[in-house]
């Protein structure tokens, strides 16, 4: 049965992924997890039986640091994680700050940030617990990304504003062309 389980699995289950979670964990941020196309591309290439990795433009990393909201703190964690694990396009991002780029009110958390994330197949973060093993976040659940569709989250779905974005995100990343058995919804 696929389910939350099976998405841990199947990241458990991949050599480099792990070695980013590690080497994410290491550096300890607060309420930090790896995220969004990180996690989506690996179940879609997973449900689409493709046998290489989708290529992806950024490896998102998400921490929740009210006490340094500085962009510039955001690229020396980059910079950081080059050293670590050079080669991989990492990309961090405070969402403590973030809410004042997407122009929304204050996040609670990362895991409240992440449930505002325009689509519920990317709503999606993971990280490692104390003894190495996967830990999911799915704010919208994982039944439209196990079911290849792609849907606005709630705060995306009423919002003009926010419906014009999600239209645009859908448009650029056209996601179809690499996953052709991926639906897409536009309220």
């Amino acid at each position: 049965m696929r389910d939350e389980q099976w998405v841990a699995n199947l990241i458990e289950d991949d050599r480099w992924m792990m070695d980013i979670l590690r080497t994410v964990q290491s550096l300890a941020l607060p309420d930090c997890w790896a995220c969004a196309g990180f996690v989506r591309a690996k179940v879609w290439d997973a449900l689409h039986g493709f046998g290489t990795r989708t290529p992806m433009p950024d490896i998102d990393v998400v921490y929740f640091d009210p006490a340094c909201t500085d962009e510039q703190a955001e690229k020396r964690w980059e910079a950081r994680l080059a050293e670590l694990l050079p080669g991989q396009p990492w990309s961090v991002k405070n969402q403590a700050r973030m809410h004042l780029v997407n122009g929304l009110p204050p996040y609670a958390s990362t895991e409240d940030a992440i449930s505002k994330f325009p689509e519920t197949a990317t709503a999606l973060g993971v990280r490692l617990d104390h003894d190495g093993r996967v830990v999911l976040t799915a704010p919208c659940g994982v039944q439209d990304l196990l079911d290849l569709a792609v849907r606005p989250t709630p705060l995306y779905r009423t919002d003009e504003k926010l419906v014009r974005v999600y239209a645009q995100r859908l448009a650029k990343k056209n996601w179809q062309a690499i996953w052709p058995r991926v639906t897409i919804e536009i309220p």
